[in-house]
């Protein structure tokens, strides 16, 4: 029996365009709209606009089940589904700005000719839900065509196709039972297991489980869950950080301190590598909207400011660390490895990279920087016009260099050959902003090495 629903999906940034992959290769039929002609255009020749692994992949297998599109009415009204996946980019006051959900689901009423169930799949603020309602209503509606409900994601950069096709749990607001039965077919290739076993299906992670927990809960439940679960992995992140400075100031170990704690079941590994701070699309904008909701409904938030305001100074403290290892920076030719937030992914939004280049180029420093997917984002974006020098390798980077500065983690900066670093360095000092090295590893291959809450390690190269 035929179990594939049509679906739409609004929006085809990160979230929506790996949501209406992922959505096709389970088999459903897939529209996947945004009002950007050019980008539909480019999608519609299987021209994949960000660097995610699988996602080209999935998109060329299952090109005969997704459709790219401007028509949202069209699409609206062939879907028995539709998800929102438009930006909530952050207000001036941080909160989320939801003038594109809001816009959506005006258009979305007035395209509805029979029952049709609205997803949130953005990351939304509670009682969101409840405001595509009363749009909807506005546009009168009848109460019986349409239902709303949350289903989060919990993807993350970098393994977000496997994310989504092998999840820890799948997360369903709604309320009512009807609507929770249609959602639960949509994924029920996942939560059976079905997906897992299938011939040719994209492979799942080390650790990753088959068959998710299926989590059913009010709207307003699940919305909290979403932005609460990354206002917590911020806080983690902060919270090593500033463990870290400790250990920098007592001569303690961050990594072994780190590792004491994850033992505790209660505690857990994850989340505890220290380093010059959390970014990206996510947990800075949804932080901040998290805490704006808090202060809405008169709850303290001063827990989440502090996080905030930790990672927020962690840049400098960077800095001030690579100014520690070169007495003044002015006229100093620094090699820069890692420009997106983190590896595996071209994403510079909010990187903690990009902010330390920005503070280094105001002090007068000369950078040659080396990333393998984020070069062409950073260039047009926020160091447009800047004097810095993009290279095509870490070994023109790192050409003559007076250091070299780690800003995040892709796998190639941790499999360095260095003995052939130390050798084309002008200055072999190395400043790991992201502790990819161990530190008597790289005092034995003769470098002065700085890391994030450890040990300085001197060379001692014979």
């Amino acid at each position: 029996m035929d179990s594939s629903l049509s679906i739409a999906v609004i929006g085809s940034g990160y979230v929506g365009l790996v949501a209406a992959a992922c959505f096709a290769e389970l088999g459903h039929q897939v529209a996947c709209v945004d009002s950007d002609e050019q980008r539909i255009a480019a999608l519609a020749l299987l021209q994949v606009p960000i660097a995610e692994p699988h996602l080209a992949e999935v998109l060329l297998r299952a090109r005969l089940n997704i459709r790219f599109t401007t028509d949202l009415h069209m699409a609206v009204r062939q879907s028995s589904i539709v998800f929102i996946a438009v930006g909530t980019p952050q207000t001036s006051s941080g909160g989320a700005d939801l003038s594109f959900v809001d816009a959506v689901a005006g258009q979305i009423a007035q395209a509805i000719e029979k029952y049709t169930l609205i997803v949130t799949k953005s990351t939304v603020p509670v009682y969101t839900c409840d405001w595509i309602c009363r749009v909807i209503e506005r546009h009168h509606v009848a109460p019986d065509l349409f239902e709303v409900a949350a289903n989060p994601e919990f993807l993350r950069e970098g393994q977000a196709v496997t994310d989504f096709l092998y999840p820890d749990r799948i997360l369903l607001g709604t309320r009512s039972a009807s609507a929770a039965a249609l959602l639960q077919q949509v994924y029920q290739p996942l939560l059976s297991g079905e997906y897992a076993r299938r011939a040719g299906a994209i492979a799942s992670l080390k650790g990753a489980r088959l068959r998710p927990e299926l989590l059913l809960t009010s709207p307003e439940t699940a919305e909290i869950i979403k932005h609460a679960c990354n206002a917590f992995l911020a806080t983690r992140v902060s919270f090593i950080n500033m463990v870290a400075n400790m250990c920098e100031q007592a001569g303690a170990n961050v990594e072994q301190v780190a590792y004491g704690m994850g033992l505790d079941e209660r505690i857990g590994a994850r989340y505890l590598e220290a380093g010059i701070g959390y970014g990206g699309s996510c947990l800075p904008k949804d932080i901040a909207a998290f805490r704006c909701v808090a202060a809405q409904l008169g709850v303290n938030h001063t827990l989440l400011q502090d996080v905030e305001q930790i990672n927020a100074e962690q840049i400098q403290r960077y800095v001030d660390k690579v100014r520690s290892a070169l007495w003044t920076l002015r006229r100093k030719r620094l090699a820069v490895f890692g420009l997106a937030f983190k590896g595996g992914t071209d994403d510079i939004r909010a990187s903690p990279a990009l902010e330390v280049l920005q503070l280094l180029l105001a002090e007068g420093c000369k950078i040659a920087a080396y990333d393998p997917a984020a070069a062409a984002h950073a260039a047009s974006t926020v160091l447009a016009g800047s004097r810095m020098r993009y290279a095509d390798s870490v070994w023109d980077a790192a050409q003559d260099a007076e250091a070299v500065l780690i800003l995040n983690d892709w796998p190639e900066f941790a499999l360095l050959d260095l003995n052939r670093l130390y050798n084309v360095l002008r200055y072999p000092i190395v400043i790991d902003g992201r502790n990819l090295y161990d530190p008597q590893k790289m005092a034995a291959h003769g470098f002065t090495y700085l890391s994030m809450g450890r040990p300085t390690a001197f060379g001692n190269r014979n």
